[in-house]
Protein backbone atom coordinates (compact mmCIF):
# COMPACT_ATOMS: atom_id res chain seq x y z
CA UNK A 1 0.00 0.00 0.00
CA UNK A 2 1.68 3.50 -0.96
CA UNK A 3 0.93 6.64 1.31
CA UNK A 4 2.04 10.32 1.04
CA UNK A 5 3.50 12.57 3.74
CA UNK A 6 3.08 16.45 2.48
CA UNK A 7 5.40 17.87 4.70
CA UNK A 8 5.54 21.82 5.98
CA UNK A 9 7.52 23.48 8.33
CA UNK A 10 4.33 24.77 10.17
CA UNK A 11 2.33 28.14 11.42
CA UNK A 12 0.67 29.01 14.59
CA UNK A 13 -2.27 30.56 12.21
CA UNK A 14 -4.29 28.02 10.68
CA UNK A 15 -4.62 29.50 7.79
CA UNK A 16 -1.81 28.72 6.44
CA UNK A 17 -2.68 24.71 6.73
CA UNK A 18 -5.06 25.49 4.33
CA UNK A 19 -2.99 25.18 0.94
CA UNK A 20 -1.47 21.92 2.24
CA UNK A 21 -4.45 20.47 2.98
CA UNK A 22 -6.14 21.69 -0.26
CA UNK A 23 -3.23 19.51 -2.22
CA UNK A 24 -4.19 16.62 0.33
CA UNK A 25 -7.53 17.15 -0.23
CA UNK A 26 -6.89 17.16 -4.22
CA UNK A 27 -4.74 13.75 -4.23
CA UNK A 28 -7.07 12.22 -1.81
CA UNK A 29 -9.74 12.77 -4.81
CA UNK A 30 -7.85 10.96 -7.59
CA UNK A 31 -8.91 7.80 -8.14
CA UNK A 32 -7.39 4.88 -6.40
CA UNK A 33 -5.24 7.51 -4.53
CA UNK A 34 -2.91 6.83 -1.69
CA UNK A 35 -3.50 7.36 1.67
CA UNK A 36 -2.36 11.02 2.67
CA UNK A 37 -1.15 13.23 5.49
CA UNK A 38 0.24 16.58 5.74
CA UNK A 39 3.06 16.81 8.53
CA UNK A 40 4.77 19.73 10.10
CA UNK A 41 8.35 20.40 11.34
CA UNK A 42 6.90 22.75 13.66
CA UNK A 43 4.23 24.98 15.61
CA UNK A 44 1.15 22.68 14.57
CA UNK A 45 0.09 19.08 15.02
CA UNK A 46 0.50 16.43 13.24
CA UNK A 47 4.44 16.16 13.11
CA UNK A 48 6.18 14.09 10.88
CA UNK A 49 6.48 11.03 13.38
CA UNK A 50 2.62 11.29 14.26
CA UNK A 51 1.13 11.15 10.39
CA UNK A 52 3.94 8.86 9.41
CA UNK A 53 3.20 6.72 12.14
CA UNK A 54 -0.80 6.94 11.24
CA UNK A 55 0.43 5.73 7.82
CA UNK A 56 1.66 2.37 8.54
CA UNK A 57 -0.72 1.78 11.03
CA UNK A 58 -3.00 1.73 7.97
CA UNK A 59 -0.72 -0.72 6.29
CA UNK A 60 1.69 1.81 4.17
CA UNK A 61 4.50 -0.20 2.72
CA UNK A 62 5.67 2.47 0.67
CA UNK A 63 6.00 6.05 1.89
CA UNK A 64 6.50 9.11 -0.91
CA UNK A 65 7.26 12.45 0.87
CA UNK A 66 6.77 15.71 -0.52
CA UNK A 67 8.40 18.56 1.07
CA UNK A 68 6.46 21.49 0.86
CA UNK A 69 9.17 23.77 0.65
CA UNK A 70 10.39 26.69 -2.33
CA UNK A 71 13.73 25.35 -2.16
CA UNK A 72 16.40 23.39 -0.43
CA UNK A 73 17.06 25.18 2.64
CA UNK A 74 17.78 24.03 6.02
CA UNK A 75 14.92 22.15 6.89
CA UNK A 76 14.57 20.32 3.67
CA UNK A 77 18.39 19.89 3.70
CA UNK A 78 19.17 19.07 7.28
CA UNK A 79 15.35 18.14 9.44
CA UNK A 80 13.67 16.17 7.05
CA UNK A 81 16.73 13.66 6.79
CA UNK A 82 16.81 13.26 10.35
CA UNK A 83 13.11 12.98 10.49
CA UNK A 84 13.20 10.18 7.65
CA UNK A 85 16.10 8.34 9.34
CA UNK A 86 14.10 7.78 12.35
CA UNK A 87 10.97 6.93 10.84
CA UNK A 88 13.46 3.94 8.72
CA UNK A 89 14.91 3.05 12.12
CA UNK A 90 11.51 2.98 13.53
CA UNK A 91 10.36 0.78 10.60
CA UNK A 92 13.21 -0.49 8.77
CA UNK A 93 10.75 -2.53 6.41
CA UNK A 94 9.23 0.55 5.06
CA UNK A 95 10.14 2.14 1.29
CA UNK A 96 10.58 5.48 2.34
CA UNK A 97 11.36 8.14 -1.21
CA UNK A 98 11.99 11.58 -0.47
CA UNK A 99 11.23 13.76 -3.41
CA UNK A 100 12.58 17.14 -3.71
CA UNK A 101 11.48 20.48 -2.94
CA UNK A 102 7.81 21.41 -4.84
CA UNK A 103 9.47 24.57 -5.17
CA UNK A 104 12.23 23.20 -7.00
CA UNK A 105 9.96 21.24 -9.75
CA UNK A 106 10.05 22.42 -13.12
CA UNK A 107 6.19 22.47 -13.52
CA UNK A 108 6.01 24.53 -10.58
CA UNK A 109 8.98 26.56 -11.68
CA UNK A 110 6.95 26.94 -14.93
CA UNK A 111 3.78 27.80 -12.80
CA UNK A 112 5.39 31.07 -11.00
CA UNK A 113 6.56 32.05 -13.73
CA UNK A 114 3.18 32.00 -15.82
CA UNK A 115 1.76 33.56 -12.97
CA UNK A 116 4.16 36.55 -12.07
CA UNK A 117 3.76 37.64 -16.30
CA UNK A 118 -0.87 37.28 -15.85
Amino acid sequence: MKGIVLFGHGSRDAAWRAPMEAVAARITAQAGAPAVRCAYLELCTPDFATASAELVALGVTELRVLPMFLGMGRHAREDLPALVHALQERCPRLSIQVLPPVGEHPSALDLFAQLASL
